[in-house]
């Protein structure tokens, strides 16, 4: 099992640790409850170097990123990202990722650079998935090992780190980022992206500077009682904002369309003939068969990935993708996916949760609106 550059840090705090995508991660330190509202309503520090990220540089650099994803990266300015998946040859998603347009002052003439930043667990199967598919005059370059990587969030973020940093974090706008001196660390990317839907911001840096930055953080931002989150706060959150998780409510078996991604699905855009882009055009025109909605149910028990769905006629249709007790609604709330034709808002829904039926009301989502 792999560590990150914070794995004693995160023991000495007391966290539970367990294994994700083969690193050993806190799952959660004061309760995933308590590290979930802190996030919400202050703000909070999460460990995510166990992330991939890949840098394709080269002069056909975008050619590469365009046959690979899903969303059109000819519209990234430089210093702007984007949200996009990797469709396989089968209808499915190889991973979801974000994709960064770099500066330019380390490329030769004519070069582009992006940086791919893709899931832990998918890591191996996403370079050898990216590798397969270059044939332009691009190189593949993995820092993985060699970068670190902190998301702070919540609504005090900028407040916990402005005092750090060399840049106005006021003027990176979402989905943006920039490259500046951080707690004394050079060329540390800031990026105005996360999780979590309450604000924040990603730091990268050099793997062996992630311990001073997790430091700097904390004793520059102590006075707002700034908090470390684990993994289980990190679910939570992101399933209120009905983000999907690969694994869970995406997979190589789900289509981007199915998924609610047709915005990251460019179809009609003319300069990115991606992966089985003709599939997608003709399902769009065919309609689709099922749609991940997201529901809500009374009462404490919590539907959990893998549970059938019913009609109210006890007829099976589908399953669930996600689900959990929503810390900021206080009430149960899941994914799942469904027949397109029943997919809609206020349809009423049977989880099957041993020999019981729990009902479920089809919302819109995001569960939480902040």
């Amino acid at each position: 099992m792999k560590s990150t550059p914070l794995t004693q840090i995160h023991q000495d705090l007391g966290a539970k640790m367990a294994e994700f995508a083969g690193y050993n991660m806190p799952i959660q330190y004061t309760g995933i409850t308590d590290e979930h509202h802190a996030v919400r309503n202050n703000v909070g520090v999460f460990d995510v170097s166990h992330m991939g990220e890949f840098i394709i540089k080269g002069k056909e650099a975008l050619q590469l990123v365009q046959k690979i994803s899903s969303n059109d990266a000819s519209k990234l300015e430089i210093n702007q990202a984007q949200y996009s998946c990797m469709p396989n040859l089968s209808g499915g998603i190889v991973d979801d990722l974000l994709i960064y347009r770099l500066p330019e002052d380390n490329c030769a003439a004519g070069e582009q650079a992006f940086m791919l930043v893709v899931n832990a667990s998918n890591m191996e199967k996403d370079w050898n998935w990216i590798k397969e598919n270059n044939s332009f005059d691009t190189r593949m370059i993995d820092i993985s090992d060699e970068t670190g990587l902190l998301a702070v969030q919540g609504p005090n973020a900028i407040k916990a780190l402005q005092g750090l940093c060399d840049i106005d974090l006021n003027e990176i706008s979402y989905y943006t980022f920039r490259k500046g001196t951080f707690a004394g660390i050079e060329n540390v990317i800031i990026s105005a992206t996360g999780y979590t839907g309450s604000g924040g911001f990603e730091l990268y840096c050099p793997s062996d500077k992630l311990k001073a930055l997790w430091e700097a953080i904390f004793d520059h931002a102590k006075d707002l009682d700034i908090k470390p989150i684990g993994l289980g706060a990190r679910d939570t959150l992101r399933l209120e904002m009905a983000f999907c998780l690969y694994g869970n409510d995406i997979d190589d078996q789900t289509s981007p369309l199915e998924a609610g991604l047709g915005w990251i699905t460019k179809l009609k855009a003319e300069n990115n003939d991606f992966n089985n882009k003709a599939y997608f055009i003709n399902q769009k025109e065919a309609g689709l068969e099922r749609k991940l909605v997201g529901f809500t149910l009374d009462g404490r028990r919590v539907p959990r990935h893998g549970y059938k769905i019913f009609n109210t006629d006890e007829e099976e249709i589908g399953y669930v993708t996600s689900g959990t007790q929503s810390p900021s609604l206080g009430h149960p709330i899941g994914l799942g996916y469904v027949p397109k034709e029943l997919a809609k808002i206020g349809n009423k829904l049977l989880i099957q949760a041993g020999k019981k039926f729990m009902e479920a009301t089809i919302v819109k989502p995001p569960f939480y609106k902040g």
